[in-house]
Formats: C-alpha cells, structure tokens, sequence
C-alpha cells in the first residue's frame, strides 16, 4: 500500500512540475501535455509584419493567432506536439511589447 501511494504522489508531482515554466508560472493545459512546452530563446523566433516566425518549422504564426499567448516572464515559450523540433506549434507564447 504504502509502495502504491508513493507512485501516485510522485507522478502527481511529475505531472504538476512538467506543466511549470522555469520561472515558476503554470503553462495552460490547452497548451501542454507534460511535454510540449518550453522556454526559447529569442533567437527561434522571428517577427515580420504578418506574425511571429518559428525558425525550426517554418511556421508563421499570425498575430490574431489564438495559439499566441502573452508570455508571464518576457521569454518565449514554444509548445508543440511532443515537444519536437519539427512538429505543428500548439501554442506560443510571447513578451508582452516593451517587456
């Protein structure tokens, strides 16, 4: 019994960890399985006058996107499928302008 409880309460710590930026802040679960989301530098990501560019994927996320997010710390955060550097963007969050 005991054995089982402590499985539980570990993977229950996992799961809520997971969900967490580095600076403390949860990522929507609309957003994030566990294992989509991380933080980006700025560099992985470029703006033009249609949106904001995933360099890895190509991907021009359109700034009336619902997937755009503002971003709580001022650093990018890109969620994708699996968490993968060549799969569809499921959410992106971006430093609110003048961060």
């Amino acid at each position: 019994m005991f054995k089982i409880a402590a499985l539980m309460l570990a993977a229950s710590t996992l799961s809520v960890y997971a969900h967490e930026a580095p600076t403390g802040w949860s990522y929507p679960s609309q957003c994030c399985s566990g294992i989509d989301c991380r933080a980006v530098p700025d560099s992985a990501i470029g703006t033009n006058k249609l949106g904001y560019l995933i360099r890895k994927t190509g991907e021009l996320i359109n700034f009336r996107d619902p997937r755009l997010k503002e971003s709580p710390d001022g650093v990018y955060h890109w969620c994708s499928v699996m968490g993968s550097e060549n799969t569809p963007t499921i959410c992106l969050f971006v430093p609110p302008l003048g961060y």
